[in-house]
């Protein structure tokens, strides 16, 4: 059961990466048309526009993956409290 919550832990972990980079890509031109860009478009798109909808951008900043991946560290921290409730 351990390796259940390592891998979702891992996952959490890797999209969390992911979002980082997709925000990158976005300081330099044409990066997002990429095939790398394309794929973490469809990845990471739908999961920060859930934050979009109720967090309006301040000018030209856009607040939403900086709250995404906060929930994710979140989900994480959760994640391992119910580990150690459930096991320890």
């Amino acid at each position: 059961m351990g390796q259940i919550f390592s891998l979702l832990d891992t996952a959490l972990v890797m999209y969390s990466y992911a979002l980082i980079v997709y925000i990158f890509m976005s300081w330099f031109p044409g990066a997002r048309e990429s095939s790398i860009g394309t794929f973490l478009t469809k990845i990471c798109e739908p999961y920060l526009e859930q934050f979009r909808r109720f967090i309006p951008p301040l000018g030209m900043i856009d607040l939403s993956p900086i709250v995404g991946i906060l929930v994710l560290h979140l989900a994480r921290f959760g994640l391992g409290e119910l580990y150690r409730m459930l096991f320890m």
